[in-house]
């Protein structure tokens, strides 16, 4: 029997369970496609926040190498996000279709041991104090626990009762990836002109991703679409088609304004675009996804081995408000691109200009888009600083704070100086001063390379879990994430 069931083997789904595997968790993954990964996709950006977690996977560097970098995006007119400010490593947004990430995922999932069975659609759950009963295909399957990252019109959603609020907010949707001849000067650029709305990115190969809308033209998703179709909304809200052309692919869709109101029940969980979807504005569905997918995977493996089972219930409570958050800010988008009259399209140039001009805001605005700016709550008596995400430092030795949370741990930063005052130390040696030899699987010990602050322990998925001086406080905070000291049996 599987410890937990992936439904679905989309981006979400493989990330969750590569890291799953990676935690020696035994992890099925049923899908109901083929096998066949196509190379035809919605998604195609990859934010900032997102390639960290890829860095923190060792994949971040091979994917930025298949796409465009976009340091800038423009939004309306002459209203740009400077994304090159970000305090990342990867202060840009990568534009480079969503199969590309799929397969890094793929490759890496099965490379962990993860067994995925193509060809099983899921038909319904059933659960109880033991674990959780998936039929699927022509067979049923058992697990402790099982999560859905089935998509739009997940069957697990369906099977566990939950209702999906919210509303269509445009329908008929244009999608193209096309060539053209006039290239938009490097950015993603996004227009509306109350009756249209347009915008294009560039994937890096030659070709151009176009979403487009016609406020005068609302058919149905399989309407047949053509390129003059598209030309024509694309210069009514850029002023220009850019001379496009050669269509590879061509589709409509319609953009839906959704959240569930629980990601957990009992043994089941809900993540990525089975608990929450929103307008492509911004281009943050595949990345609030995966960001979901790196939240539940070291939790699920921690309370496997031990830890408390409420735990799992801060899944909820840390994602939760993040899908609702960008349901909103990729909505306000989508409607202020929607604006009919040209003084109102004037007063909305003018507030954004206004807006982006005040530094403190325009570093909102970028971190809220990149996903950089996000936080979880901290909880009562939390030290200052919980549940920020953790800057990719410096470590002794050369190496960097997302390459040490490889190895799905967390990340203990200690200065030798606040444990030990004198003479060389060694890992095993600031465990056992820290008192953590009950938790030296879990934790790994790594000095900052520049002057040191407190004692930082990180999250696998690189938020920080907890700061100070006294290692009780340190000790009481594993027993919560991690369970009591020697209780993870491998």
């Amino acid at each position: 029997m599987s410890e937990v069931i992936v439904v679905g083997a989309g981006p979400t789904g493989l990330l969750l369970a590569g890291d799953l595997a990676e935690a020696g968790v035994a992890v099925t993954v049923l899908e109901r496609r083929d096998g066949t990964v196509s190379n035809l996709s919605r998604a195609f950006g990859v934010h900032a926040r997102t390639l960290e977690q890829l860095d923190a996977r060792g994949l971040a560097d091979r994917l930025v190498a298949m796409g465009a970098v976009l340091r800038r995006v423009r939004l309306f007119e002459r209203v740009e996000v400077d994304l090159g400010e970000l305090p990342s490593r990867f202060p840009f947004l990568l534009i480079t279709p969503q199969y590309n990430v799929e397969r890094l995922l793929l490759e890496r999932a099965l490379a962990a041991g993860v067994e995925i069975v193509y060809g099983a659609e899921v038909h319904g759950l059933v659960q109880d104090g033991a674990g959780v009963r998936v039929s699927a295909g022509a067979g049923e399957y058992r697990a402790s626990y099982v999560v859905g990252c089935d998509g739009y019109h997940s069957v697990v959603r369906q099977a566990l009762g939950l209702p999906f609020p919210g509303k269509s907010v445009l329908k008929s949707i244009m999608l193209g990836d096309v060539r053209v001849a006039e290239p938009p000067g490097g950015l993603l650029t996004v227009n509306g002109v109350g009756d249209a709305f347009a915008f294009i990115a560039p994937f890096g190969d030659g070709y151009y991703r176009v979403f487009a809308w016609d406020r005068r033209h609302v058919v149905a998703d399989d309407a047949p679409l053509a390129l003059e179709e598209l030309r024509e909304v694309t210069r009514r809200a850029l002023g220009s088609d850019l001379g496009m052309g050669e269509p590879r692919w061509l589709s409509r869709f319609h953009s839906d304004e959704r959240q569930v109101p629980r990601y957990r029940v009992g043994r089941v969980f809900v993540a990525g675009d089975a608990a929450h979807v929103h307008s492509p504005a911004g281009g943050q569905g595949m990345n609030t996804g995966l960001q979901d997918a790196a939240n539940l995977g070291w939790k699920l493996a921690a309370v496997l081995r031990g830890a408390p089972q409420e735990l799992l219930d801060t899944y909820h409570g840390e994602r939760y408000p993040v899908g609702r958050s960008v349901l909103r800010s990729s909505g306000a988008l989508i409607r202020a691109a929607m604006i009919e009259s040209a003084a109102g399209r004037a007063v909305r140039g003018f507030a954004a200009r206004g807006a982006l001009s005040i530094p403190r805001l325009r570093e909102k605005v970028a971190g809220q888009l990149s996903g950089i700016g996000y936080h979880y709550p901290a909880g009562h008596g939390a030290p200052e600083g919980a549940g920020t995400r953790a800057a990719d430092i410096a470590l002794a030795g050369g190496s960097r704070l997302y390459e040490a949370l490889r190895e799905r741990r967390f990340v203990l930063l200690a200065d030798p100086a606040h444990i030990r005052k004198s003479g060389s130390i060694s890992d095993t040696d600031l465990i056992s001063d820290a008192g953590l030899a009950g938790w030296r699987d879990q934790v790994k010990v790594a000095a900052p390379a520049g002057p040191g602050g407190p004692l930082t322990l990180i999250r696998p998925d690189g938020y920080i879990a907890w700061t100070g001086t006294d290692t009780t406080g340190l000790h009481q905070v594993l027993t919560t994430l991690v369970g009591s000291a020697g209780s993870h049996a491998m």
